[in-house]
């Protein structure tokens, strides 16, 4: 087993950097892992043998509104209902039947969509709600600013619009994890991620090279099987006509999704945030009420740049100490733009972040930016500075990137994909690679 990384680091969307003043480390792009916990292949690795460590804040997440108010998610079902007040007894009838069932539903949803769920019963119920629109799903079950703006912060992270089918899934999968193993940071950084991962491999046979950029099959010689932890678009540059003709038409279809601008901060103290659960979170959603997020998501669909941006926070440092010098804290955050977008967004960042955290550029001693462009050049993975590996529409959460009976597969008995754009998609679960592998295994190499 030969990995060929181009980069000079491995780690592609999981690498820490130092970006901003010295001592203060920065993960470039996923930063909590609620996913790496819940992945039934991740949790069969013996990571922690290889360095791995997580750490958990109190509350895996918190939602701030206007006037101070905030809704939070808390560890458990019963602790998160109570929080919701005259909402609490709905969210306890949607949530409790999902978390008492979270390791055979993410069993199934962490598979192919085009195979038969094998927790029918399950996955069947969760089935039932991830199908709607967020919106929908919230305005069904929710009556408070509260508890619609949760649901609507947990389902903008799949960069849709509220209103589009399937987006439910997203809130849904989110605060199933946060409940059943919660949202973690990586102790050092999410690279602790990949260091882990590089060393069990190489304890296994494997071997790694970096700096090596992969531009044709002819720089992968005598290889028996190849797998591509990318997306369609080099895929069909560097395969040529190794692949025929109609598949490649269907790779350049493929659809890819809003991208990000990112901002890195130093900071002189934690951020000063009106509610004080958003204090002990690890991640803070910000953007208000469900409106508010609904219009952000929307305009990033139509092509504009959002100006009340719905925000991702994350707050490593608050539970990591080694993210920054003593004293210091870090702070992680982006928000969605289109595809490709050169947009500026820190101003609109920051106003937002004042809006629910006044007084909070006065902690900031430096910042680091990302536009989309920057993303993808970063990482050249994230096309048009697309974390996701691709829109997360319906129809591409089956199609994904092409309708075959596998995914993983190509007309090329040699070729195979295992990247954020094959199922289940993008994240930090380590699945893309692990149904490639049996792919791969299941063909070739048997």
């Amino acid at each position: 087993m030969r990995v060929l990384e181009a980069g000079d680091t491995i780690g592609g969307g999981t690498r820490t950097e130092a970006l901003t003043l010295p001592g203060y480390l920065h993960d470039t792009c996923s930063a909590v892992h609620p996913m790496a916990l819940a992945s039934p292949f991740l949790r069969s690795l013996p990571m922690a043998e290889h360095g791995l460590e997580f750490a958990h804040l109190e509350l895996p997440l918190a939602h701030p509104l206007d006037g101070g108010r905030a809704a939070a998610l808390y560890r458990t079902v019963e602790g998160t209902a109570v929080a919701l007040g005259d909402d609490g007894a709905a969210y306890r009838r949607l949530m409790g039947p999902l978390v008492r069932a979270w390791q055979p539903i993410l069993d199934d949803i962490l598979r192919p969509v085009v195979r038969p769920p094998r927790h029918l019963l399950a996955t069947g119920r969760f089935g039932v709600h991830a199908l709607q629109p967020a919106a929908r799903l919230a305005r069904r079950h929710f009556q408070t600013e509260e508890g619609l703006a949760l649901i609507a912060g947990l389902a903008a992270h799949s960069m849709q619009p509220l209103d589009a089918p399937g987006t439910a899934a997203f809130a849904l999968t989110l605060a199933m994890c946060g409940h059943a193993v919660g949202w973690p940071v990586a102790v050092g950084g999410s690279q602790a991620i990949a260091n882990a991962m590089a060393s069990l491999l190489q304890s296994l046979g494997g071997e790694i090279e970096t700096g090596r950029v992969v531009g044709s099959l002819d720089d992968v010689p005598g290889a028996r099987a190849v797998l591509f932890d990318a997306p369609p678009r080099p895929v069909e540059r560097i395969c040529g006509d190794a692949l025929p003709a109609r598949y490649r038409r269907a790779l350049r279809g493929f659809r890819y999704g809003p991208g990000v601008f990112k901002i890195d901060y130093a900071l002189t103290e934690p951020v000063p945030w009106t509610a004080a659960v958003c204090r002990r979170a690890g991640t803070v959603h910000v953007g208000g009420t469900l409106a508010g997020i609904a219009a952000s998501e929307a305009d990033v669909a139509a092509g504009r740049a959002p100006d009340r941006p719905y925000v991702l926070v994350a707050q490593q440092s608050l539970v990591d100490p080694t993210r920054a010098p003593q004293g210091g804290h870090t702070l992680w955050a982006y928000c969605h733009v289109p595809n490709g977008s050169g947009a500026d967004m820190t101003d609109a960042i920051e106003r937002q972040l004042e809006r629910f955290a006044p007084g909070f550029r006065d902690v900031v001693v430096d910042r680091h930016t990302m536009k989309a462009p920057e993303v993808e050049a970063h990482n050249p993975s994230f096309v048009g500075g697309d974390i996701n590996g691709g829109a997360a529409t319906l129809w591409q959460l089956i199609a994904r990137p092409t309708l075959r009976p596998s995914p993983y597969t190509t007309p090329n008995p040699r070729l195979f994909l295992c990247g954020a754009s094959t199922p289940p998609g993008g994240g930090v679960h380590g699945m893309c690679g692990h149904h490639g592998a049996r792919a791969a295994l299941g063909g070739v190499l048997h």
